[in-house]
């Protein structure tokens, strides 16, 4: 394998080009129009990622097998799903199943006339929890005993499960109504409790079948009252729920909270209706208090974020903020009780994503448009805001994947006249 060379010197090893064009004189048949069967581009292996610190995926074409490639001696071998990451849990045909790898699946629920929902394994791996007609369950893998956490779900009240609103407007679509989180030691759930009694329902017309039909939801529009909420916290094991110190009366929204590491506290994002105000509360889960440790306010509207508005570092004493306040996405250092240490980036171009964070080194490695607002580019800056550098190269927009130490990355990248190609980069040598 060709040796690598340094992010710093603005070159990389090019692993493959990702789309190959071949002259066509012919025009296309029916099947080529449809998109049936491609035959103006030459299927080439994919890169997903990485296998580990010292080797990379690659999804072969021809034969779509996934293998890792060594950097220090480029051996290609198959790679092997590691048995931790193996485990996965699912529903079907109503009931939950759990699956270690090639092994058979196990069934955990028995209720086929009953849907359970978001089926998702604890931290530890000993504990699944799910949803089941509003209510909020977990099943305990090594007894296959059910837990049941909340009684009072009905069709207006939904514990763990998302009202409308909150699945399309605040929490995202991507949690598919799942609204209950596990903490790092899987010793407590958090979870929200929505009330639509209030909220008026609202008709939707469904395409679906020959006449369609019309079905109904509590949706609420400008000026309705929105569901009432409350954000709680249950023992792993089952017992009383304890509310956090909010009133579920004041016309309000919740963002996504996000656990601490030693799980003892969780941050709880909270909006005015209006959506000029966010404040972060910190929350003790086993007494329901809070202490505000976070007040932004904006002339017009703030986004509530449902991914990375925090990253908190390991060492719990500090989190990176991105927020927007300036008018431009950027990261902000501050420690646990709220205090702002510094922006890590500013001006007027916007940060997109965390790629990777180097506590150790106080380094952090960010996608942003910086020098061009169509252009994803890979960036690092130290904590205190210093040092910045590009780490990507050349007129191109990249995608852009970190090795799990941060001492390498695969980018995909291309522009209006290179098709897309790859390249494995080292920021830091270090075979």
């Amino acid at each position: 394998m060709s040796k690598l060379i340094t992010a710093l010197s603005l070159t990389a090893f090019i692993l493959v080009s990702e789309s190959t064009v071949q002259a066509q004189q012919k025009r296309l048949d029916f099947d080529q129009s449809w998109g049936n069967r491609n035959s103006l581009t030459q299927n080439v292996n994919f890169y997903p990622g990485w296998a580990n610190s010292v080797a990379y995926l690659e999804r072969d074409a021809k034969d779509g097998k996934t293998y890792q490639i060594d950097l220090k001696s480029g051996k290609r071998e198959l790679y092997v799903v590691p048995a931790k990451s193996s485990v996965k849990v699912y529903v079907s045909k109503n009931d939950i199943f759990i699956q270690d790898g090639s092994q058979a699946a196990k069934q955990l629920t028995s209720s086929p006339d009953v849907a359970e929902q978001n089926p998702t394994l604890s931290p530890d791996g000993k504990l699944v929890a799910f949803t089941r007609k509003s209510d909020l369950y977990a099943i305990d893998l090594t007894t296959g005993k059910e837990i049941r956490y909340t009684t009072d779900g009905t069709d207006v009240i939904y514990n763990g499960w998302s009202s409308w609103v909150y699945y399309e407007e605040i929490l995202g679509r991507s949690t598919n109504y799942k609204a209950f989180w596990w903490s790092p030691d899987s010793k407590k759930l958090a979870f929200m409790r929505f009330d639509d009694t209030k909220v008026p329902m609202f008709p939707i017309y469904v395409s679906k079948g020959q006449h369609g039909y019309l079905e109904e939801t509590r949706y609420p529009k400008a000026g309705d009252p929105n569901p009432e909420v409350k954000v709680g916290f249950v023992n792993a094991t089952g017992g009383e729920v304890t509310w956090s110190d909010f009133n579920e009366k004041d016309d309000q929204y919740f963002g996504q909270p996000y656990w601490s590491f030693d799980s003892k506290n969780i941050m709880v994002q909270w909006m005015n209706r209006d959506q000029n105000n966010l404040k972060f509360y910190q929350v003790d889960p086993n007494s329901g208090a809070k202490k505000e440790i976070y007040d932004e306010k904006q002339s017009s509207w703030i986004n509530l974020d449902h991914e990375e508005r925090i990253t908190y570092l390991a060492d719990n004493k500090h989190y990176i903020l991105k927020s927007d306040k300036t008018g431009w996405a950027h990261y902000y250092l501050y420690t646990l009780d709220g205090k702002l240490l510094n922006p890590i980036t500013s001006g007027n171009w916007q940060v997109t994503s965390l790629e990777y964070i180097d506590e150790k080194a106080k380094v952090v490695y960010f996608m942003a448009r910086k020098e061009n607002s169509a252009r994803y580019d890979l960036y690092r800056v130290d904590f205190s805001g210093k040092n910045m550098k590009r780490l990507t190269f050349g007129d191109y927009s990249h995608d852009v994947k970190v090795s799990p130490d941060g001492h390498y990355f695969i980018t995909n990248y291309s522009n209006v006249s290179t098709p897309n190609k790859v390249a494995l980069v080292t920021i830091m040598v270090k075979l």
